[in-house]
């Protein structure tokens, strides 16, 4: 078999995905470069989960002291938030719900880019997991280390992807029942889409 057959295309179901919220919390509010970007990018991939029927999985970083989800995310409907103190999403807790889920790839986004949202990518890499990282929904407090981690985690076989790009290869048709809410959310958040400051780094420097 060639190199290029075994390469992963990174296709998309809505039966065997499942979103991944990584620790975007109160207490990084100030601290992590564009945090109102990833707020936003998290409302939009909570609201497709809703609409498409997709497994929110959501983990929170020492919730004690660093706080709970940023209060803007929807997130009442996850179907696991999990607390945490490895910076692995990976716990016993969130890999035992993607095996009873039978997830085969993986949505992911959140905070720190470099830290919890890379460790969480390899460890679904190493798992066999078909990952997609959100280049407009991953962040650091220094946004050059966010750059050096997509790069790495690009390397290492994920996927990085736009919140919007996943959405629509999701919906995969025009004539998907959802579509109709899905086409509405997008328009929804294309405004704040243009503010995006992880897609628009240059612009904004």
């Amino acid at each position: 078999m060639s190199l290029v057959a075994k390469r992963s295309l990174g296709r998309l179901s809505i039966k065997s995905t499942a979103f991944l919220l990584c620790d975007v919390q109160e207490k990084f509010r100030s601290g992590i470069h564009a945090f109102e970007s990833v707020v936003q990018v998290s409302q939009k991939m909570s609201a497709a989960s809703k609409i498409l029927q997709i497994p929110l999985l959501v983990t929170e970083q020492y919730p004690r002291g660093l706080g709970a989800t940023a209060s803007e995310i929807p997130i009442d409907h996850a179907v696991l938030n999990e607390a945490k103190t490895k910076f692995s999403m990976m716990t016993p807790g969130v890999t035992a719900k993607l095996e009873e889920l039978q997830t085969k790839s993986v949505v992911l986004y959140g905070i720190e880019a470099h830290v919890c949202v890379m460790q969480t990518c390899l460890d679904l890499l190493d798992l066999n997991f078909d990952v997609h990282v959100l280049a407009d929904g991953v962040s650091s407090m220094n946004y050059p280390e966010a750059d050096i981690a997509l790069k790495r985690m690009a390397l290492c076989g994920a996927h990085v992807v736009s919140s919007e790009s996943v959405i629509f290869q999701l919906t995969n048709d025009s004539k998907h029942p959802n579509f109709p809410a899905i086409r509405d959310l997008v328009k929804e958040h294309q405004e704040a889409g243009r503010q995006n400051k992880l897609l628009f780094k240059t612009a904004q420097l």
